[in-house]
């Protein structure tokens, strides 16, 4: 696929430096809009529980016990008897074994439970390039750029502020922009607002030739540089 070979590409960027602007992306941001709603898929079975997602629990023959639960935003459940117990970051079986140790220990013999994702609301953001923390970022609602790259850690030592990459799909495409940290810092340029699914990744001069590679591929004639 086209853009996991992109996404590969990009994630493969490392530290860099200096602080000129790309020649291959826009600056011009105006039009850089929301991206397409969530799709609807189906969840895979490694599909780790985040906070404010909703699970349903049931305890066989216990009804005080089965329910709705919402994951709170520090990845805790409240349940009767044993109290707050973690969820986020664990597959529903995992919470499911979690959840009949803690019942067993001290309250019902052979507890049958069940756990399932009503409702996923947790997402993510993937940050890379020259941050001191490249990874995958959980976030929940709109951030700004600023807030993401410090998710990773901050710029390191030899990132260019001047090249932040922001890749989005809209309209069914995957679309590129770039953004002027140091300028965004001063208050010269609006800090943009970050979504779920957003890839953003920061310029550094080690490998500037394999980032402007894949800038390469994005079309001049407009703010929107489809994949």
């Amino acid at each position: 696929m086209k853009w996991a070979a992109l996404a590969g590409a990009a994630l493969a960027l490392s530290a860099c430096a200096g602080n000129s602007r790309s020649d291959y992306v826009s600056y011009d941001t105006a039009g850089f809009g929301r991206p397409d709603a969530p799709t609807m898929n189906r969840l895979t079975p490694d599909y780790r529980i985040a906070p404010l997602d909703k699970l349903s629990i049931s305890v066989f023959q216990v009804d005080e016990l089965s329910g709705e639960y919402q994951v709170d935003l520090t990845g805790n459940i409240a349940m009767p008897l044993i109290g707050s117990v973690s969820a986020a970051d664990k597959t529903t079986v995992e919470f499911q074994e979690i959840l009949t140790a803690a019942l067993s220990e001290q309250y019902l013999r052979d507890p049958d439970v069940t756990v399932g994702v009503m409702e996923a609301t947790g997402s993510s953001v993937t940050v890379e390039g020259s941050v001191n923390r490249p990874g995958i970022y959980p976030t929940f609602g709109e951030i700004s750029l600023i807030q993401a790259i410090a998710l990773g850690g901050g710029l390191d030592e030899n990132a260019n502020a001047g090249t932040v990459i922001v890749f989005r799909q809209i309209d069914g495409q995957r679309m590129a922009a770039g953004f002027d940290l140091t300028s965004i810092r001063r208050g010269q340029e609006p800090d943009p607002a970050i979504y779920r699914g957003d890839i953003i990744v920061v310029d550094g001069s080690q490998t500037r030739q394999t980032f402007r590679d894949i800038i390469r591929t994005v079309p001049l004639l407009s703010v929107f540089r489809p994949f």
